[in-house]
């Protein structure tokens, strides 16, 4: 069952930055690890970045400080700060929420489901 809805991707030069946002309707929003991932065409999808209950975050190795992931618990909302973006950037993001027991880091990709239909960034060089 979905519950969550990406938004905000969109085509940037690089360099550029993006902000993609998640609203997840699921229950117990504000206790969940939540994470983002993203997915090129005949590529297996890979971790981005995650943020557990208390706000603690982890990200993957090639974000190299560019990326912040945020939560807005009163709203529902997720958030994915992207900054000096680059053309191997381009992918389809999704949002998702851990429902296994495991780590909130975006290497536990299996721990996570309930996935969205995802919101598509490019980046030009």
């Amino acid at each position: 069952q979905e519950h969550a809805m990406e938004s905000g991707g969109g085509s940037v030069q690089a360099g550029g930055s993006l902000r993609i946002s998640c609203e997840d309707s699921g229950y117990a929003f504000s206790s969940a690890c939540l994470g983002w991932f993203r997915q090129v065409p005949g590529k297996e999808r890979e971790g981005v970045a995650a943020i557990d209950h208390d706000g603690t975050t982890n990200y993957a190795d090639f974000v190299r400080r560019r990326f912040t992931i945020s939560r807005d618990n009163g709203k529902h909302l997720l958030y994915l700060q992207m900054n000096n973006l680059q053309p191997e950037d381009t992918a389809m993001y999704y949002c998702s929420r851990q429902h296994k027991p495991a780590t909130c880091h975006p290497d536990f990709q299996w721990s996570f489901g309930d996935w969205g239909q995802g919101t598509q960034v490019t980046v030009s060089s």
